[in-house]
């Protein structure tokens, strides 16, 4: 079992910059490939980013790339989501989730945080 716990989300204005973290619980995490996901009011939960067991390979949702950085730290168990450039349309709850096999679909992460919530004014 993996216990996956979000921190760093907050009110941020347009253009500003926010640092998600998730904490992972037990001493298998760098057995699992992380990602993060978001669901903003009225839609469905939607892929971000994702990054594989030791952190060499990477993978973004269009609408972030240049502007959002995934990463890990294996040695405290914790992976990150760097969010620069923020727009009001990146307002959601943040999900972390693990998966054994590196996935970009909900239907694919085995264990998932219970989220922060990062809302962009404009």
């Amino acid at each position: 079992q993996v216990q996956l716990v979000e921190s760093g989300g907050g009110l941020v204005q347009a253009g500003g910059s926010l640092k998600l973290s998730c904490a992972s619980s037990g001493r298998t995490f760098s057995s699992y490939a992380m990602g993060w996901f978001r669901q903003a009011p009225g839609k469905e939960r939607e892929f971000v980013a994702t990054i594989n067991r030791i952190g060499g390979s990477t993978y973004y949702k269009d609408s972030v790339k240049g502007r959002f950085t995934i990463s890990r730290d294996n040695a405290k168990n914790t992976v990150y989501l760097q969010m620069n450039s923020l727009k009001p349309e990146d307002t959601a709850v943040y999900y972390c989730a693990a998966s054994t096999i590196i996935s970009n679909t909900v239907a694919g992460m085995d264990y998932w945080g219970k989220g922060t919530l990062v809302t962009v004014s404009s």
